[in-house]
């Protein structure tokens, strides 16, 4: 069934999963802070470009927004031109952006309090995943809400799960971006003690990839960290934003993450070498540069 829908952030991310949505059959409405994007957008998919946030989610029945941070996620959400300025009674608003755990509670209470549905729902699977759109979405929200927006979040993933209340999406999101700091961090120093045992990289990650130290990095970023090739993916400085609002929470909630800070302070050091914009499998390149 076709609806209405707005999508507000059209970045590495949102521009190919808006281009799901649109290709999906729903009517979809963009707006994205720098027009020429937008008209680009629009060029390419079926849709209609909006001025403000406020006027890309007027009448729609869901609204997606998927934006740099927590600061940019109010301005579009509660902003002098932001979307809660029109949100319609009962619309869901899902917000695709990887922000605080804080910032989607407050978020969720005030549409609550304004008559419609929040689901915080960061996304994991990079540019590559979106723009095969096959990304994982981790929920946090109503149940109900969820149920009604699933078919619309299946146009650009492989998986979304519930995971629980407000907030939970973006806890799972830390998660999950620790996960890939560490096991990119041991990729890295594997790769470098091979190469520097004179091993031949391909042979070892084809042999080694069958057995228990595989993973999605091993896979998809060895060949390219051996190459020494960062110039696509999930950027260094997106990378230690996300882990920032990790350490936060685990300030918040008393979890110990000493592998975390070690790797963001790794993370730190490549930035001073000019990677602010390199993929975050770049950490070999700080292992390479100390031998």
């Amino acid at each position: 069934m076709s609806c209405k829908v707005s999508f507000i952030g059209l970045g590495v991310m949102g521009y190919p999963m808006a281009g799901f949505i649109s290709k999906g059959g729903h009517d979809v409405t963009v707006y994205n802070r720098t027009k020429a994007k937008a008209e680009k957008w629009v060029s390419e998919y079926k849709g209609k470009i909006a001025n403000t946030p406020s006027e890309a989610a007027k009448d729609s029945d869901f609204i997606f927004t998927c934006v740099g941070n927590d600061n940019d996620l109010r301005e579009v959400a509660i902003g002098k031109d932001g979307l809660f300025n029109t949100a319609k009674k009962d619309s869901i608003y899902v917000d695709n952006t990887t922000a605080s755990a804080e910032v989607a509670r407050e978020l969720f209470k005030e549409a609550k309090n304004k008559g419609f549905h929040f689901l915080d729902a960061p996304v994991s699977g990079g540019q590559a995943g979106a723009e095969s759109g096959k990304l994982t979405v981790m929920i946090g929200g109503d149940e109900a809400a969820f149920k009604k927006a699933e078919p619309v979040i299946s146009c650009y993933s492989q998986k979304a799960k519930l995971l629980g209340k407000s907030g939970s999406g973006q806890l799972t999101k830390m998660m999950n971006q620790m996960c890939i700091a560490g096991a990119v961090q041991g990729l890295a120093e594997a790769l470098n003690f091979g190469i520097n045992a004179g091993l031949n990289m391909d042979d070892v990650v084809e042999t080694i990839s069958k057995g228990a130290a595989q993973s999605w990095q091993m896979e998809n970023r060895s060949k390219t960290m051996v190459a020494d090739k960062f110039d696509y993916g999930f950027a260094v400085d997106w990378m230690r934003k996300d882990l920032k609002i990790a350490m936060e929470e685990a300030k918040r909630n008393g979890s110990p993450v000493p592998v975390t800070t070690l790797i963001d302070g790794f993370y730190a050091e490549v930035q001073k070498m000019g990677g602010n914009r390199w993929d975050s499998s770049s950490l070999i390149a700080l292992l390479k540069k100390k031998k």
